[in-house]
């Protein structure tokens, strides 16, 4: 089972990009689950979201404490937050970032994605932008199906524009070694 750990604030869309990314892997034969995790915080503050994907039923129902991947929406929250934290030995972290960051145990992709997002949608709403890192950093599904997860869930003219964030930070994502 691949278990994937979004770090975001409130309002930046984590929760929306878990729950995509399940629908993307689900629209490849695979079963899939995606989940919030907040109490009563409001916008701007640290919320967590969660997606598995797996070849079989999935019946876990907890939150993911080692993640295979931890994708981080916003550029200031290793600042605030371990999101390192549990990643499995060889793990990746995909990052909200300008410049290569680098984590112990861990191999780090990394995208301008406020940049991205401002170019394409005209807000500073990361999470479509950050899916397209995190198809580009691990192959974990493919552009087409996160695509085609997007014109399904937004209006034409909203979906147009996601999947252009998806495909620009899809080629602007480098994967540090």
């Amino acid at each position: 089972m691949i278990e994937i750990r979004f770090h975001g604030r409130g309002g930046q869309g984590a929760v929306t990009a878990a729950r995509l990314l399940a629908e993307a892997a689900f629209l490849e034969g695979k079963h899939a689950q995606a989940f919030p995790f907040f109490g009563a915080e409001r916008r701007g503050a640290p919320v967590l979201a969660f997606t598995r994907i797996d070849d079989k039923q999935i019946r876990t129902r907890t939150q993911v404490y080692e993640p295979d991947y931890v994708v981080v929406l916003d550029p200031l929250l290793p600042e605030a937050v371990d999101v390192a934290s549990g990643i499995k030995q060889g793990g990746t972290i995909v990052l909200n970032s300008k410049k290569a960051v680098q984590f112990p145990h861990a191999k780090t992709a990394f995208v301008d994605a406020s940049s991205v997002a401002r170019e394409t949608l005209g807000v500073p709403i990361t999470n479509t932008a950050m899916l397209g890192a995190l198809a580009k950093a691990t192959g974990l599904v493919k552009l087409e199906s996160l695509t085609e997860t997007i014109k399904r869930y937004f209006s034409s003219k909203l979906s147009e524009k996601n999947v252009t964030a998806i495909k620009v930070a899809y080629e602007r994502t480098r994967v540090a070694t």
